[in-house]
């Protein structure tokens, strides 16, 4: 029995600094194909895990009418939760589920699991057509939504929730200290001051 836990010093995790922001994306749409396509938009707008819940989404879980996903398994406990869908999600997801039901929302008959598993080499293929940095993986849309809901919400709780983080250390790397957002706080403050101060 191992009487105190050992410290490790985790490496940095590959892809954290690069974001699959609305340029990039861009570029990788105009040359990439389906299912690429509907993936990297879910990404970016759902932030799930690509090969551990997207992947393996299925009709079933999907709230039409309240507009969420449920997410039945992932990496940790708390990865289990509801993700919103934006409104191009949903114009996304009637499409391509038409009138099924139930099954995978990405079928594959060349998988044992009977669902899509990697788009890795799409990726890659698509990422060099689109002449974007080989640094830039899928796995960059969902650091790019953590990044997006914390700066338009300021909601670190919303972050976690949605992303289905339990440690808020993990969630605030998604946080981006912006010199703007500062100065318009305490410009604000300060003219609320002035304008106290005047009356």
């Amino acid at each position: 029995m191992i009487r105190n836990v050992p410290k490790f010093r985790l490496a940095k995790e590959y892809g954290r600094s690069l974001r699959l922001d609305d340029d990039a994306e861009r570029k990788l749409l105009v040359v990439a194909e389906q299912p690429l396509r509907d993936v990297i938009i879910l990404m970016r707008d759902t932030g799930m895990r690509n090969e551990r819940e997207l992947y393996r989404t299925r009709i079933e879980n999907i709230d039409w009418n309240g507009r969420v996903i449920f997410v039945p398994d992932s990496k940790t406990p708390n990865g289990r939760r509801l993700v919103p869908m934006t409104d191009r999600i949903l114009d996304l997801l009637l499409v391509r589920c038409r009138d099924r039901r139930e099954g995978w929302l990405f079928p594959s008959k060349r998988s044992k699991s009977g669902h899509l598993t990697t788009l890795a080499k799409r990726f890659r293929e698509a990422r060099k057509r689109a002449g974007l940095s080989e640094s830039l993986v899928l796995y960059c849309g969902r650091h790019d939504y953590g990044t997006r809901v914390l700066k338009e919400t300021g909601n670190l709780a919303a972050v976690m929730k949605t992303m289905g983080h339990k440690d808020v250390k993990t969630a605030m790397q998604y946080q981006h200290p912006e010199l703007e957002i500062v100065r318009q706080a305490l410009n604000h403050n300060n003219s609320n001051e002035k304008h106290a101060t005047v009356q």
